[in-house]
């Protein structure tokens, strides 16, 4: 090899060396250091990210739940009161249990007490439908009926009846 080769062989590496030894070093001087709390309670919240907490995942409910006073006002849709008392011993907190929620239709709640006004012949998805109008009766906030929502469910949580 020829001298030339050798000298960009040393050179490369030694600044690869000294480049890879300052980014170590800024990562040390700037390192943001997190609670380990927020982990173990990560590893045992279902890891869904669905949101249903009120939060963008489950590392957000997580660290919010250190700077909570008591668990009543967070709750994990998707992991339930199991979870929840989980969390409440990693914590040392009171566990909260919840009550159920069911939603239920409080208006007149049959197709047949809600007039028709117009006839729909297109795609059935809701997701059409929604896109076009508010729905082919007079009940603007009722249910479209195509179901979209049901198969969207990953948990299950939602039935239509024939």
């Amino acid at each position: 090899m020829t001298s030339a080769v050798i000298w960009t062989i040393v050179i490369l590496a030694g600044l690869g060396f000294v480049l890879a030894l300052l980014l170590y070093l800024f990562a040390q001087k700037f390192k943001v250091s997190e609670d380990s709390r927020i982990e173990e309670i990560e590893g045992v919240l279902p890891g869904a990210n669905c949101g249903g907490c009120g939060y963008a995942g489950c590392h957000d409910f997580a660290a919010s739940l250190l700077d909570a006073p008591d668990l009543s006002a967070h709750y994990c849709p998707v992991g339930g009161d199991a979870v929840m008392e989980q969390v409440a011993a990693i914590l040392g907190y009171e566990p909260v249990k919840k009550v159920p929620k069911i939603a239920v239709i409080r208006c007149n709640g049959t197709c047949e007490a809600r007039p028709k006004i117009n006839i729909y012949d297109g795609a059935q998805s809701c997701v059409v439908k929604a896109g076009l109008y508010a729905g082919d009766t007079a009940c603007s906030y009722g249910c479209l009926g195509c179901g979209d929502c049901v198969e969207a469910c990953l948990f299950g949580a939602l039935s239509m009846d024939p």
